[in-house]
């Protein structure tokens, strides 16, 4: 039940208030427990199933149950908190958490508790200590539940609620005017680019349909994969991106020196800079184990290895300075934390085309949300088939599109140049919501039967 009540708490159904009681029963569930490591194994691999069954879509249910059990694995440690103490299974959890946000193959974080807490009221911690300090509030509150579960009163682990009444100042710039375009595709699924071109026309038409009603843009933005031919050595996309008067920020894939390279472009009649993608996904623009995973899918053959960029890139439109950041990148900690430190404005641009309707991009929105939150910027998020959303740095959506339909937004988000305590403190952050959790593990529980 508990593994169920916690993929509630993210996209489609987005109960936010649902994590910590779910966490809550399933520490009881341990606690009762007399094969606590099965049972932890038990309780990771059906979130994860429930909450993940979006990567099953169009590939198959077998890739689908590997992910459940390997990312189930590692919340089997959380057994150890039957023979150490309740006390221990926030630190533990949180301590599986930021392992799942690096390993295997650069980690797969997508399920972290912070980023079912969009619509928490106490969502502005993660300014302060970043998406790790709000998943190790979820686990305070947590184990606070588990007490009362115990008729017993412990205010020490919520404690840290104080920090949400600390103000945060932002330091506004400006403003600047964007058309945001989901132009659609053809039709859902892994082939969604088979017919040449008609993606990026798709994106045309509707970035000309929006032009008509207002012209007062200063650039526009599109989402990844948005050109779906190269537009370097293709005479008539390039032809066509330079008739728009107003700089273009567009995804596309490009081929360089025989590398395939997924990238962001800041595109205008005079220059062009580029940033490539620097934070594969894996089993989508490469394949680990190669060998391994041929003979699990035969899909595998069909996926051509991308070549990672290796630095971050910032665009510049007039005081505008434009972080980009490309899809499964948004759950990359370094990744936000430099985009935050180097621009006044970030904006995500991704393509859900090959999850059809399912709610993985609801689910990235609500990561998209607590990353503004983190880092105090505002963000645009751009999808070739929605949801795309502008998102203020308090983490509201603005405005939003819905799935599968041609839209486009015109968005004036603020430009701010103030960096949280989270980017100030770097790496420090993470280690003052460890400490905190540590201090917990010596609030040992009274004996319950």
């Amino acid at each position: 039940m508990s593994a169920g009540l916690l993929s509630a708490a993210f996209a489609p159904y987005a109960i936010w208030w649902l994590a910590p009681i779910a966490i809550a029963l399933h520490m009881q569930s341990i606690h009762k427990s007399s094969k606590p490591y099965l049972n932890a194994f038990i309780f990771g691999f059906l979130f994860n199933a429930i909450s993940l069954h979006w990567t099953s879509t169009y590939v198959g249910s077998t890739p689908w149950i590997i992910l459940a059990i390997g990312e189930g694995l590692l919340f089997v440690p959380l057994g150890f908190a039957k023979r150490l103490s309740i006390s221990f299974y926030p630190i533990l959890y949180l301590a599986m958490e930021e392992l799942r946000n690096v390993l295997p193959f650069g980690g797969f974080g997508w399920l972290r508790l912070a980023y079912s807490q969009a619509e928490a009221p106490y969502r502005e911690i993660a300014s302060i200590g970043g998406a790790t300090a709000l998943s190790a509030l979820v686990l305070c509150i947590s184990l606070f539940v588990f007490a009362l579960l115990h008729s017993q009163l412990k205010l020490l682990p919520i404690l840290p609620l104080a920090l949400i009444f600390i103000p945060l100042q932002l330091n506004v710039t400006g403003n600047i005017d964007v058309l945001m375009v989901q132009g659609d595709v053809p039709q859902l699924g892994l082939d969604f680019n088979s017919r040449a071109k008609q993606v990026f026309t798709n994106h045309l038409e509707e970035t000309h349909r929006a032009l008509r009603e207002s012209a007062n843009v200063d650039f526009i933005l599109w989402p990844e994969n948005a050109v779906d031919v190269d537009p370097f050595t293709n005479k008539d996309v390039a032809k066509s991106l330079d008739s728009i008067e107003y700089p273009i920020i567009v995804g596309a894939v490009i081929r360089e020196q025989s590398q395939l390279k997924n990238v962001s472009i800041l595109w205008s009649k005079t220059s062009v800079a580029m940033y490539v993608k620097t934070h594969l996904t894996p089993f989508g623009e490469y394949i680990p184990l190669r060998i391994l995973a041929s003979k699990i899918s035969p899909l595998v053959d069909s996926v051509e290895d991308f070549t990672p960029g290796v630095s971050a890139q910032v665009f510049t439109v007039k005081k505008a300075t434009i972080a980009p950041v490309i899809c499964f990148e948004i759950i990359d900690d370094q990744i936000m934390h430099s985009a935050a430190q180097n621009s006044n404005l970030i904006v995500v641009q991704t393509n859900s085309a090959t999850f059809g309707t399912s709610p993985e991009s609801a689910q990235q929105l609500g990561i998209s949300r607590i990353r503004a939150i983190e880092h105090g910027r505002d963000i645009l998020s751009v999808s070739t088939t929605g949801l795309s959303a502008v998102i203020n740095s308090n983490g509201d959506i603005i405005e939003s599109t819905n799935l599968h339909e041609a839209a486009h937004i015109f968005a004036t988000p603020r430009l701010i140049s103030s960096q949280t305590p989270r980017d100030r403190l770097g790496e420090s952050s993470k280690l003052a919501a460890f400490a905190w959790l540590l201090l917990l593990t010596r609030a040992r529980f009274k004996r319950v039967k």
